[in-house]
């Protein structure tokens, strides 16, 4: 392929949903700016309780789309349509088990998570009716986490970001009509948040009514494929999971630390993440499609230079992130600080200036390591993500925060990404045959 061709296809793929992720990254934004002037501070901790409900939500999905639309471009060029669509039928069932175990969870456990999450006192209801609405939508998240997934690689990832952004947008408008016109307080913030991916849909669904669609689906027995899926799909799986678990530890070490004003705190500089953490997730889904043909085709030096161009837009985009991050570090603390409460602004401005820099290392490791899932790597992929997410992070805030308090809290989360490069790039240096001498292949 012509060198300008695939810089074309590379831009376009990774342009447009780096921008529909940053739109479906809003649905929690949203909630905090809203909640956070609707509902104050003890709002603004109930919900970052909340968060990692939303991201074992988001890790079911994004592997369930991830993994099976990887299998499926695999599959559809080795195997032809007909046993792609087995693929595509298995993605169906296993985000709709899964869906629907979700949703009867939150019909009867909201109230032990909640409590098993650190929600006391005022908290502990706005929690529990968050948690409630949000785990009842979760067969439309899970659904459409796999179609976006499905109609991105069937070359519409225009019309795959238009349905992020449609969710995105209108969850913006239903959160300010719920909370404030119509005072429904975190019940409305959780019901806006859930009729995005049901809107989301309904634009998804243009790709199959207008007839541009290649997907079939075929039905089949046996549980080999499933696990094909879960296998690729589990390092997307793990790095966004683990945001959820690590969330939990820092919630617990910011409370004996800081309290709730520590947490409210961290709540802010977490979901400012949740934007950054998007689109890198964004760029890592707009290169699969690119990297999993150029693999099935056994294009190497096409596949190479794909490789090279998303670490280096990585690393290019996580600088300007961090550059207008901290420029902006004070408007930013300011839109979510309602009571202009002096200590809340301190610790959120401090975490800030020493969380953002750890991007520079993240946007290179989840780029590299959905590239690795993409190459079918699945278990490099998975042994860094769990790496990075969970065996260096979790001991490094505990150890950290004991040492140097909450500026450890905060370092934590840079020193575990630069840690996880060296694997990163010993693993792709291996699969691209990069010269051990030369750390850039031509």
């Amino acid at each position: 392929m012509e060198k300008s061709s695939l810089l074309k296809q590379f831009i376009r793929y990774t342009s447009l949903n780096i921008l529909g992720m940053m739109g479906l990254s809003a649905y929690i934004l949203a909630d905090t700016i809203f909640i956070a002037r609707g509902l104050g501070e003890s709002g603004l901790a109930a919900l970052n309780l909340a968060i990692p409900v939303y991201s074992l939500i988001s890790a079911l999905g994004l592997m369930t789309g991830i993994g099976g639309a990887t299998r499926h471009t695999i599959v559809r060029v080795r195997e032809g349509s007909r046993a792609a669509g087995q693929v595509l039928f298995r993605s169906l069932v296993l985000a709709g088990i899964m869906g629907l175990l979700l949703f009867l969870t939150g019909l009867t456990l909201s109230d032990p998570i909640s409590r098993f999450l650190g929600a006391t006192g005022e908290a502990l209801e706005m929690t529990r009716t968050y948690l409630g609405i949000l785990l009842g939508f979760a067969p439309f998240f899970l659904l459409n986490h796999t179609l976006l997934a499905y109609v991105r690689n069937d070359h519409n990832p225009t019309l795959s970001m238009a349905a992020m952004l449609a969710g995105s947008i209108s969850n913006i408008i239903l959160d300010w009509i719920l909370i404030f016109p119509l005072n429904m307080g975190m019940r409305g913030a959780a019901l806006a948040t859930g009729i995005s991916p049901v809107l989301s849909l309904m634009v998804l669904s243009l790709h199959f009514i207008r007839g541009h669609s290649t997907l079939s689906v075929q039905r089949t027995s046996g549980i080999g494929g499933y696990l094909s899926i879960v296998r690729l799909g589990m390092s997307t799986f793990v790095t966004e999971l683990s945001s959820g678990v690590v969330l939990v530890v820092f919630n617990l070490v910011i409370l004996s630390l800081a309290g709730n004003t520590g947490l409210a705190a961290y709540g802010i500089v977490a979901n400012l993440a949740l934007v950054v953490m998007a689109m890198f997730t964004g760029m890592a889904q707009g290169v699969q499609p690119l990297i999993s043909n150029l693999y099935a085709s056994g294009r190497t030096g096409d596949l190479r230079r794909i490789l090279l161009w998303s670490l280096g837009s990585a690393f290019i985009l996580s600088a300007a992130i961090n550059v207008l991050t901290l420029m902006a570090a004070v408007p930013l603390v300011d839109l979510f600080n309602r009571d202009a409460s002096p200590v809340l602004a301190e610790y959120a401005i401090t975490g800030l200036f020493l969380y953002f820099p750890g991007f520079l290392f993240a946007g290179v490791n989840m780029v590299g390591i959905a590239g690795l899932s993409a190459l079918n790597r699945a278990e490099s992929a998975f042994r860094l993500s769990l790496l990075r997410g969970l065996v260096l992070l979790i001991p490094l805030v505990i150890l950290l925060s004991r040492l140097l308090g909450m500026t450890g809290v905060w370092l934590s989360f840079g020193v575990t990404e630069l840690m996880t490069l060296i694997p990163l790039f010993l693993g792709i240096r291996e699969y691209t045959g990069c010269p051990a001498g030369n750390p850039v292949c031509p």
